[in-house]
């Protein structure tokens, strides 16, 4: 609406300014909820992408010049002069001005909209092979919610994990919105940060396997309100949980007010997920007291609380007779009919009933039948004596559990009957903790800022990156016991939730694998100084200063190979949960990818399969071979196969049949009964997938829903 009103006001100023007024009025009375302008949608340069007609495009600032607010208009090439070298644009303005313009194609960045549709593939620019046979964690550089948009075709309902660290819209150069940074004077800062956030959000929620799997998003106190209204409305059906994390134990200081020592993560859960119980260091539940000391706990059998009265369940009042050689329990009484207070003798017993501290009628917490059938599981335990009184014991389901489970083990059984333990190790407990984090390692300067700048990447600067071990324990809780979960930041900054994913395959065991999406944006500060050299977004001295090239796979290569990006074993050693030199690095595989945008009839005719080839090979779980050739009409690897030339079908049948791990079948054709007879050969646990309708279908789709947002 905007962006409509901005272009009525080139041709009718004051028929503008009244439209403007009447859809304020109408906005004051939107429904309740998180109310928000939901901006024109973003636009991204695309600084590698050559110029052709049609393309929308900016107009650079000229070399050694800082862009102004002219360079951010948008325009359409019409026409190549194909005289002149390098070749000139004409150029039809976009804002309905109808204003024409020339410029060198050297001086033209493509620009892509977010309701445009886009057609993306990949270009592998790196890997790293120290995992042997195991998947491939993935790194793509590339505008986000592009990359979000390419992993619908590839991950829809697969990721068990998305975490993200987004920009906290402090009000400093730290983001973005159609490449003007927002800055604290922006009227619509907050609003601009919800549109940016909600349109990645819905993409996010397509991704994440709704039958279990979870989304945690770290904030601080400039938007941490508004993010939680948005992930209520984005997630309805989601568990949520806020938790505060000490991440800077000698506090950020705020002028005329506290000190800021913490974060705020936000843990979405979808489905059936839940914060396991770990392992963890005492320091995360000393705060808990009787819970965890070393040995499980004992509670009461008389129920207390609501519902701890007699009346409350009648069934619950009966007598227990205990033998004082033991003391032990004798027998099991019936309940007593309504209106009897006083047991029957029990020779030589003495009878205790659910009697409440003043003196009333209240109930045992288990049943008879519960009670006996507990009692021979060894979960009673009998303390006092006749003269202090006899005090019944139980060991509840929870307890019991983790009995069952091996984490205390049992050492005999007393004369009462019940179990009895050798106490535990008390610096590590296994529990979920509270949702107040006060943990050493998760200090983002010692273990962030410093791990980085002085260990693993020597004097490559990174503005606050997370500590490794905060990331690695946020993702424990959910990921310790899902050894082949696929786990995704599309914020992923430095790489610290891949290499948080690293340790945790090294923890557990397992085949966990990343996938980290960032752009390669220069930081402002550098910008400045790059455009006093005379570069350019293009460039190729610029772009190796960006985010992606200069930090992220750096820093992921860095930690999967011991190696800094100079060739340096990285000095010091892992610390907490699992301790080991640096140096050794990891026994994981990784490929690093750049988003391309494709013509689709270029995909459509076969022509560019080589940039699609990664994305099948990302969809059959990128472990194995890559089939990036279809010379001979079809192709199986160890995870899937791809056929072109159906006239090959039976042999194409036959060599998947055989490849046990194969999950897919990618069919390219046009004719849907060649494509129906193909699928009646595959075997029921191969995913018939039919190229490139699927592939052209999924992004047209988006482009459309994204236009109607």
């Amino acid at each position: 609406m905007n962006d409509l009103i901005r272009q009525l006001a080139t041709k009718d100023a004051a028929l503008a300014r009244d439209i403007e007024k009447e859809v304020k009025a109408l906005a004051d009375r939107r429904a309740f909820g998180l109310n928000f302008e939901r901006h024109t949608p973003e636009a991204v340069d695309l600084p590698r992408r050559r110029p052709v007609k049609g393309s929308k495009v900016r107009i650079l600032p000229p070399r050694g010049e800082m862009p102004k607010k002219e360079h951010d208009r948008l325009w359409q090439v019409l026409a190549f002069d194909p005289v002149t070298d390098p070749p000139v644009a004409s150029l039809n303005a976009l804002d309905g001005s109808g204003d024409i313009n020339r410029a060198s194609i050297e001086d033209l960045v493509v620009v892509a909209e977010f309701n445009d549709p886009i057609y993306p593939g990949l270009i592998s620019t790196g890997k790293v092979e120290r995992g042997g046979d195991k998947p491939y964690h993935a790194v793509i550089n590339a505008e986000n919610y592009h990359a979000l948009q390419a992993l619908l075709f590839t991950h829809r309902g697969k990721v068990d994990c998305i975490y993200i660290d987004p920009p906290y819209n402090t009000g400093a150069k730290d983001w973005k919105y159609n490449n003007d940074y927002v800055e604290s004077d922006d009227l619509y800062r907050h609003s601009k940060w919800l549109a940016f956030m909600e349109r990645r959000l819905l993409l996010a929620k397509e991704l994440l396997n709704p039958d279990d799997s979870v989304l945690i998003v770290t904030i601080d106190e400039k938007e941490y309100l508004r993010l939680g209204l948005l992930l209520e409305q984005v997630f309805p059906e989601a568990q949520m949980q806020m938790v505060s994390s000490q991440i800077n134990p000698a506090a950020s200081a705020r002028a005329g007010a506290f000190g800021r020592v913490d974060e705020y993560i936000y843990f979405v859960r979808l489905g059936a997920s839940i914060a396991a119980r770990v392992a963890l260091a005492r320091e995360w539940v000393s705060a808990k007291g009787r819970t965890h000391t070393g040995v499980p706990r004992w509670d009461m059998l008389r129920r207390s609380g609501g519902g701890a009265r007699r009346q409350d369940s009648p069934g619950g009042f009966y007598p227990i007779y205990i033998d004082a050689d033991g003391p032990k329990v004798a027998s099991v009484g019936d309940p007593l009919p309504a209106g009897q207070s006083a047991p029957p003798a029990h020779g030589g017993t003495t009878a205790l009933l659910p009697l409440r501290q003043d003196g009333s009628e209240g109930r045992w917490m288990w049943s008879k039948a519960e009670f006996e059938r507990r009692l021979n599981q060894g979960r009673v335990r009998i303390s006092g004596n006749s003269d202090s009184g006899y005090v019944v014991s139980i060991l509840k389901d929870g307890e019991y559990a983790k009995i069952l489970a091996g984490e205390f083990e049992i050492s005999g059984y007393g004369p009462d009957g019940s179990m009895q333990f050798e106490k535990g190790e008390l610096s590590e407990v296994r529990a979920v903790p509270g949702t107040q984090w006060r943990i050493a390692s998760h200090d983002a300067t010692q273990y962030g800022s410093r791990l980085l700048r002085g260990s693993v990447m020597p004097g490559r600067e990174f503005p606050f990156p997370k500590s490794l071990y905060a990331v690695e324990d946020a993702l424990r809780f959910f990921l310790a016991d899902k050894p082949t979960a696929v786990v995704l930041d599309f914020f992923s900054g430095s790489g610290t939730t891949a290499h948080a994913t690293a340790r945790l395959n090294r923890q557990y065991g397992g085949t966990r694998k990343s996938i980290s999406v960032t752009n390669n944006e220069v930081s402002a500060e550098e910008q400045v100084a790059l455009v006093g050299q005379g570069l350019r977004p293009g460039d190729a001295d610029w772009e190796a200063r960006g985010i992606c090239d200069y930090i992220t796979k750096p820093r992921i290569a860095a930690a999967i190979t011991g190696k800094t990006p100079d060739g340096d074993p990285i000095k010091g050693d892992y610390k907490f949960t699992d301790e080991f030199p640096m140096a050794d690095g990891f026994e994981e595989n990784v490929e690093f990818f750049t988003l391309t945008y494709e013509s689709p009839l270029r995909v459509e005719a076969n022509y560019a399969f080589g940039r699609i080839a990664p994305l099948l090979w990302l969809r059959a779980g990128s472990q194995g071979r890559r089939i990036e050739d279809l010379s001979g009409g079809w192709d199986v690897a160890e995870t899937y196969g791809v056929i072109s030339d159906l006239d090959h079908s039976e042999a194409f049948a036959r060599a998947i049949s055989a490849a046990p791990a194969a999950s897919v079948a990618f069919i390219i054709t046009d004719e849907d009964r060649l494509f129906e007879a193909l699928v009646r050969e595959l075997p029921e646990h191969v995913e018939p997938v039919r190229l490139y309708e699927a592939y052209l279908r999924t992004f047209e789709i988006e482009a459309r829903r994204a236009a109607e947002r």
